[in-house]
């Protein structure tokens, strides 16, 4: 079945955070704009989506197959957007099919006569598939649902003829091989120098990001109040890019790393925002009155915010990276000729602790810069990576994401339910049409019951629903029984169908085109011999669409959505990750907790809508410090390990550590140990004649100022003893 999520990209777009490269396109006011002036490249999708599912429905009615819309329907399941995900999508498809066959086969011959064992059986695996399906991203999860309704739709086909269930399982089985092999071959004569198509798609993605995460800095630097607010909605935005890049890899066929530097670009991305966001923290809490620093700042600005245009051209990367070296050793000398200037300036008793207390700020901000450029550093280099093919390459990068195993096995439940419900209305009814009506309870639950709010997106599905039967009505009683060849068949579901794929690209009708183009061919129901009589017709139709109505009425009813329930779980998970950070063994790697994190942030921004509450803007600003201090402790333990600092300040740095990992509920008594260390560490970097010892404990002193700002300022957040909401 479709993916059928709202782009996210939608969403963040909305907040203005994200801003294309090239001019922005004009986007009519017309509600019908889908429809009467489609993009060029939703034309596109639905003129071959269309073409591929006739010539799949034909050969099936050539082949003399007893249900052959299920072949177009597999087109319409399988078709996306873009070559990679309908090749990723097929891919997994066929793989959940193979589970899905066995499966069924598995349980008609284990419950056979026996429904009140096969319902329940055939509920707890497809409630099995839907929980760990939320626990993967993107087709891996659509592969477990689809195991799960695939074992349904044959199963439950099976039920009047147990005995033929192997034929059962290799018909459906054989639909889904035609459609997926007609829309692969049919897409494919659409699509030109793939490959090609997919590097550059990755460049201007992975280009797009590093350009709007350095103007942000860069605003950031600048002092811009607003700048804040506008870095946060980014990182929704990149968790998107990250999942794209699976899609690039698959149209790009056999390549070397290049997504994997891609992802591990777009990671430095995330840090190097975040370490934009510590920066705006040490502004506020050492001394920045200094021209040295203020002319290092603005010239990393001034590069910030050319990056965008120099990125652009193809022999940018060099140049921008030779740069960055140069800022970088500018920021290295500065900190030198402080450490130079303090050990060799004799100060007056009066002046002597502001001077020093300035030399150590000033080190501390250019430490901090330096910092900074190293993680844009990293970005540019795994960007020009993910270009070309490297010979002899074996780098592999994944981003973790978020898991909820209560979320989990809530969507298991909610599949299970609606499933056991339906079979039980049918034993007690011995409904004739039943069975349809609990196949498509099973596939409507297989679709939803993941989703975080199932019932807003069976709602939208069921009237697509609608509109394919009103269509379908006007085509199997006016249309269809004047025609006796497969021209006029196909000349007849042309149009209906191509509509259904204009609004399959409008974000706005998706879910209701995909009710629409998956249930088109099985309302109309084509036959090689006669056609459905009227009577067979209305009760299949309605066995489907109250399938549909069934199941909406159980979602609302049995676990419904809960949007602060659901950002309360993440909140105590974060929290407790938080917490393990400062203790683990071994010490978690960056991208994990970047990854877990941006996967959250993105989470909090679907539940926001276009006006995000002042509880939801909260919980971004929370989980956005939560971020920060996590990677400042990670920074923190990998200064500990390097074992270049005294004894003391190892001892002042464990304690906050210790604070940390015991933490019961609040953090008060963990910020105010950072500040006593902070305290600490500066008379110690004060003291001691080592130079590079000097250096890490400046670096020590830069870590410990943020966790000890973040932790007094989201104090609210980050207390695991209350539900969280903003006054």
């Amino acid at each position: 079945m479709p993916s059928l999520s709202f782009p996210l990209l939608d969403r963040i777009g909305r907040l203005r955070a994200f801003r294309p490269l090239g001019p922005p396109g004009v986007q009519s006011k017309l509600p019908l704009s889908w429809l009467l002036a489609p993009t060029p490249s939703a034309i596109g999708f639905a003129l071959r989506t269309t073409a591929a599912a006739l010539i799949a429905l034909v050969i099936a009615l050539w082949m003399e197959l007893d249900d052959p819309q299920w072949a177009a329907m597999t087109v319409w399941i399988v078709a996306q957007g873009s070559r990679g995900e309908s090749l990723s999508k097929a891919r997994w498809r066929l793989v959940g099919t193979g589970i899905g066959v066995v499966m069924s086969i598995t349980l008609i011959s284990a419950f056979n006569q026996t429904a009140w064992l096969f319902f329940p059986a055939l509920s707890i695996w497809l409630g099995l598939c839907c929980g760990l399906a939320t626990l993967v991203r993107n087709f891996r999860s659509y592969a477990l649902v689809l195991a799960g309704y695939t074992t349904a739709i044959i199963a439950i086909g099976a039920i009047p003829h147990p005995e033929n269930v192997f034929m059962t399982a290799m018909s459906r089985a054989t639909y889904i091989v035609l459609g997926i092999v007609c829309e692969s071959t049919v897409a494919g004569l659409f699509a030109h120098n793939l490959a090609e198509t997919a590097r550059r798609n990755i460049r201007d993605k992975l280009r797009t990001a590093l350009s709007n995460v350095s103007e942000a800095v860069a605003s950031l630097l600048a002092g811009d109040d607003e700048a804040l607010i506008r870095s946060r909605a980014m990182f929704g935005p990149i968790l998107s890019i990250n999942d794209q890049i699976e899609f690039s890899e698959a149209e790009m066929g056999p390549h070397g790393h290049e997504g994997d530097h891609a992802r591990a670009a777009l990671a430095a991305v995330s840090v190097l925002l975040s370490r934009g966001l510590g920066m705006t923290v040490r502004l506020q809490y050492v001394q920045t009155d200094q021209p040295i620093f203020r002319e290092t700042a603005s010239n990393v600005s001034t590069f910030l915010s050319s990056l965008p245009n120099r990125l652009n051209t193809e022999t940018g990367v060099r140049g921008i990276l030779r740069d960055l070296q140069l800022l970088r050793a500018e920021c290295h000398q500065q900190i030198v000729d402080a450490l130079t200037h303090e050990i060799g300036s004799a100060f007056t008793l009066e002046d002597e602790h502001d001077q020093i207390s300035a030399l150590l700020d000033g080190r501390i901000l250019h430490n901090a810069m330096d910092e900074l450029l190293g993680e844009l550093e990293q970005a540019i280099r795994e960007y020009d990576a993910s270009q070309h093919f490297i010979r002899g390459d074996h780098f592999h990068f994944r981003l973790q994401s978020h898991v909820d195993k209560r979320e989990a096995a809530y969507n298991g439940v909610r599949a299970a339910v609606p499933l056991s419900a339906a079979g039980l209305v049918w034993e007690c009814t011995a409904w004739p049409t039943g069975l349809g009506f609990i196949t498509f309870v099973a596939i409507v639950c297989g679709l939803f019951a993941t989703r975080e709010n199932p019932v807003v997106a069976t709602t939208q599905f069921m009237i697509g629903g609608i509109w394919a039967a009103l269509v379908a009505f006007f085509l199997v009683f006016f249309v269809l029984p004047t025609q006796s060849n497969y021209e006029m068949l196909v000349a007849t579901l042309a149009v209906p169908m191509f509509a259904g794929g204009l609004a399959a690209r409008n974000a706005s009708t998706a879910l209701h085109s995909a009710a629409y183009t998956l249930l088109l061919p099985n309302f109309v129901h084509p036959l090689n011999q006669g056609r459905v009589d009227e009577v067979t017709w209305f009760n299949s139709t309605w066995a489907i669409l109250l399938g549909v109505f069934f199941a909406v009425l159980i979602f609302r009813a049995v676990l419904p959505f809960n949007s602060a329930a659901e950002r309360w779980r993440m909140r105590r998970t974060l929290l407790r990750d938080l917490r393990t950070l400062a203790s683990a063994e071994p010490t978690p790697m960056t991208r994990d907790w970047i990854g877990r994190n941006i996967d959250r942030f993105a989470r909090l921004i679907r539940h926001a809508g276009p006006t995000p509450s002042p509880t939801i803007e909260g919980c971004l600003q929370g989980t956005l410090a939560a971020m920060t201090i996590g990677l400042n402790i990670i920074r923190l333990r990998a200064l500990l390990h390097r074992n270049q600092i005294p004894p003391a300040a190892r001892r002042a740095i464990e304690i906050v550590m210790k604070r940390m990992s015991h933490f019961t509920g609040k953090y008060g008594h963990t910020a105010h140990a950072a500040r006593v260390a902070t305290t600490a560490l500066r008379r110690m970097e004060a003291a001691e004649p080592n130079i590079s010892t000097r250096i890490e404990l400046t670096r020590a002193i830069a870590y410990l100022i943020v966790v000890s700002h973040e932790l007094d300022a989201n104090a609210v957040f980050l207390d695991a003893t209350r539900p969280y909401r903003a006054v």
